[in-house]
């Protein structure tokens, strides 16, 4: 009994992750996605709905992964690159998407669908750059920020 106690294992949910940067634009991703399907299911066809349903469970995804700290645990993925290239792919996508939506409408809810398509993918490139910024390529992390601090300072 006392080793079956021994191997629970407890999850940790990273409340600190929901305050940092990354954190505050994954769930404003989330809130302009919902927005956005929103406006679409009222204004228009399956095709806008899909892809904005996708993408709000992907980010989701990445956000409990982020927040219950299993990007730790899981570590046969590099969660950071597949972060980037998730966020690129997507706001390119919902570039195209939200420019189709907004020059096609038919309804008020395709064109407001359209308009918060444009601010996710906004919301999405800035995801993508600062995750972007913060991988270390094969620099141990305190080299590469010491060369950031170095900037720094050089700018000032």
């Amino acid at each position: 009994m006392q080793a079956d106690q021994s191997q629970i294992t407890s999850m940790d949910a990273d409340t600190a992750f929901l305050k940092s940067k990354r954190g505050i634009l994954k769930v404003a991703e989330m809130v302009t996605l919902f927005v956005a399907f929103v406006c679409f299911a009222v204004g228009s066809g399956p095709k806008y709905i899909a892809a904005t349903v996708l993408e709000f469970l992907i980010t989701s995804l990445l956000l409990l992964l982020y927040l219950l700290k299993l990007n730790k645990r899981l570590t046969f993925f590099f969660w950071p690159l597949i972060d980037v290239f998730n966020s690129v792919f997507a706001a390119v996508y919902f570039i195209v998407l939200s420019l189709m939506a907004l020059t096609t409408y038919a309804f008020t809810g395709t064109m407001v669908g359209g308009i918060v398509g444009l601010m996710s993918a906004g919301l999405l490139c800035m995801d993508s750059y600062t995750v972007f910024k913060s991988i270390t390529f094969n620099k141990p992390r305190n080299a590469t920020q010491s060369q950031n601090n170095e900037r720094i300072n050089q700018l000032q």
